[in-house]
């Protein structure tokens, strides 16, 4: 039998394949050249937000802080100098609470559901692919969907075009993306946890309560959060299920049915509205409303930071 040498192997496949040449201080370069460019790219994305940020302060501050607090406690009006928000502020408030209410509970279980309960089949594969893909659909087909069924046919239920048709509506639109996270926060937690629940002859039901959903409910909530920051600032559903532009008045809360079936306004169209005007008075009036919208979901989210975090410290405690 012969005997081939090591080194003779090594050689023979040396010299069959292609010289390898590390070339490692061109490999460098191109790894700086694209920190660089990556670090170009945020600049500029900061430069534009900084900008951005800085006009709308400029122009909108001096309105709401030589008229504080009577800009938020007006309602709006045809003179620019007695316009007020009061009534797309309440009523962003009220689309809020309605989307929080309807989208929360609703997408965090079909994701509990679809993550941990439904079996593997063709129709749950379905269903899975149908949800990623509403999740990049255009507000305006929520809208159009929204003004067929939420406003025509469930006209009897919800009043038309009232405060409970455009919370419905907002609910749809994040619905998808809290339904992700959810599925997504799941997925993070460790099978060995799931495991050694079963081994103690708990229930599938008690392992996902006790266990499981309180490790993934900050990644909840953190969907959570940013789907509720997309809700906030949508503005063409609104207007395609005949959210108005101009309310004087505010919606009832008792009884609570009728202001829930009462007309209603936001800030964003109310914003859209006086920056479509050409007066100076109205465009600062429209920058001092996007100071309110921006606190208000600055305070939105840092409410759900809060509980996030909370929920994280006792888990760890």
């Amino acid at each position: 039998m012969t005997q081939i040498e090591p080194q003779n192997l090594l050689q023979d496949r040396t010299a069959d394949s292609p010289q390898f040449q590390a070339n490692l201080p061109e490999r460098y370069r191109a790894d700086r050249l694209f920190q660089a460019a990556a670090l170009l790219a945020v600049l500029i994305a900061l430069a534009v937000l900084v900008m951005l940020l800085g006009d709308v302060l400029i122009t909108g501050w001096p309105r709401l802080f030589t008229d504080f607090p009577d800009f938020l406690t007006s309602f709006p009006s045809r003179r620019a100098a007695q316009a007020g928000i009061l009534s797309p502020l309440v009523g962003t408030i009220w689309l809020l609470v309605l989307t929080a209410l309807f989208a929360i509970p609703t997408g965090v279980g079909a994701g509990i559901f679809l993550e941990e309960f439904a079996a593997n089949t063709r129709l749950a594969q379905l269903i899975e692919i149908n949800i990623g893909n509403l999740a990049a659909v255009p507000s305006i087909i929520y809208g159009l969907l929204a003004l067929q069924v939420f406003v025509r046919w469930m006209e009897p239920i919800t009043g038309g075009r009232s405060v409970l048709a455009g919370g419905l509506t907002l609910a749809l639109l994040v619905l998808p993306i809290i339904i992700v996270a959810t599925r997504e926060a799941l997925r993070a937690v460790p099978s060995s946890i799931r495991q050694a629940g079963f081994a103690l002859g708990t229930t599938r039901w008690q392992v996902v309560r006790d266990h499981v959903l309180p490790i993934a409910l900050p990644g909840i909530l953190t969907g959570t959060i940013l789907a509720l920051s997309r809700a906030i600032g949508e503005t063409a559903p609104l207007i395609t299920i005949g959210a108005l532009t101009f309310i004087a008045f505010l919606p009832p809360l008792s009884p609570l049915i009728e202001g829930l079936r009462s007309p209603f306004t936001v800030l964003p169209i109310q914003t859209y509205n006086w920056i479509s005007r050409p007066q100076p008075e109205f465009q600062n009036n429209a920058a001092a409303a996007i100071i309110v919208l921006i606190t208000v979901l600055l305070l939105m989210n840092a409410t759900a930071i809060y509980l996030r975090n909370r929920t994280q410290q006792i888990r760890n405690d």
